[in-house]
């Protein structure tokens, strides 16, 4: 059954620098769509869980070149979600299907095409969270940037940024599986503690280790083959200061730099000739263009039962309420988050 009204999570104001403020969003009740109102081939979803990514900042900004487009002013935040179809003029959706909407609304009821959601498929040991978690968009990108950006091969070092993160945890683990030995930079002790429990060689804390190039190379002497990054600056450059010949340098993000008030605050990276002496390549990616192919289906299938076998673990940060969900956003770019963020509805 509808509630009489929802919750929405708005724009408030575009963010096109700095850091985003709780006062950028506003928390709206609305009335409830309900099943009359719908068209032909469209439902009625109500949100389980909800994921919260980095990426997302940079939709808030209004810019008018992106990868991705922007947010708009008065209108829901979006991302990928897992919800429950409560009324359905479709003949491909019932009630009580679950299904994932991989630009769903953050409103705690909405309307959507029916063209635009898929079922959640059905998997041992799987269960709602998971697909906006374990199995969800981050966790995806991990694997392609591994298997298809990385290349990599057993014995060599990877070193993973963010290592802690929604992205990294899964390339810390994924590295492993593959025989890498594995070098995690993370943001606390805490978090230190977690790497090592999912397997990485040696980690440590950015905030108090000193010199980055410095303990690189404490945790790495004999130099890294795969530099995941996800955070660029500062890490970056360190990391380019220790590249073996040949390595890989995967960009999956720039973390950052991403609430910098001006382009001249940017980290200028200075180690950059190193890529040429080393022979290395350095090589961005975005995830959308993997959506719906084969390597998708590989990576469902893989991660999925070594997460249901117990070999895989994922950690996740959850905000209980949408109507908690801009502060979700806020808490992600503190980095007060542990593992994935999420909210749950």
């Amino acid at each position: 059954m509808s509630a009489s009204t929802i919750t929405r999570v708005l724009l408030n104001n575009y963010v096109p620098s700095g850091s985003a403020k709780i006062s950028d969003f506003q928390i709206v009740q609305a009335p409830a769509p309900t099943k009359e109102q719908l068209k032909e081939n469209e439902v009625i979803l109500r949100p389980l869980y909800l994921s919260v990514d980095p990426y997302q900042r940079n939709r808030l900004s209004g810019a008018k070149e992106s990868y991705i487009p922007m947010y708009q002013k008065g209108q829901p935040i979006s991302n990928s979600l897992v919800a429950t179809v409560i009324a359905s003029t479709s003949g491909e959706f019932q009630e009580g299907d679950l299904v994932i909407d991989g630009g769903g609304k953050w409103e705690t009821e909405y309307v959507a095409r029916a063209g635009a959601i898929k079922k959640a498929p059905v998997y041992p040991g799987i269960n709602p969270r998971d697909y906006v978690g374990v199995l969800g968009m981050p966790s995806f990108t991990a694997y392609v940037g591994m298997t298809v950006v990385a290349e990599p091969r057993a014995g060599e070092t990877i070193l993973v940024s963010s290592a802690s993160g929604a992205v990294g945890q899964m390339v810390v683990q994924l590295a492993k599986a593959r025989g890498l030995r594995v070098v995690g930079v993370a943001g606390s002790d805490d978090k230190i503690e977690y790497l090592k429990s999912i397997g990485a060689d040696a980690a440590f804390n950015y905030k108090t280790c000193g010199n980055l190039e410095e303990a690189i190379k404490r945790a790495a002497p004999e130099g890294i083959d795969i530099y995941f990054d996800c955070v660029g600056g500062e890490l970056l450059d360190a990391a380019l200061a220790n590249i073996n010949e040949f390595a890989r340098i995967v960009v999956c993000g720039a973390i950052t730099q991403y609430n910098l008030s001006s382009g001249e605050e940017g980290y200028g990276v200075k180690n950059t000739l190193n890529i040429l002496i080393k022979s290395a390549k350095m090589q961005g990616f975005t995830i959308g263009g993997y959506f719906g192919t084969k390597i998708q289906g590989e990576f469902i299938e893989h991660v999925s039962k070594l997460y249901g076998e117990g070999k895989i673990k994922y950690r996740m940060s959850e905000t209980v309420g949408l109507e908690n969900g801009a502060q979700a956003i806020l808490d992600l770019f503190e980095g007060k988050n542990v593992g994935k963020s999420v909210i749950k509805a």
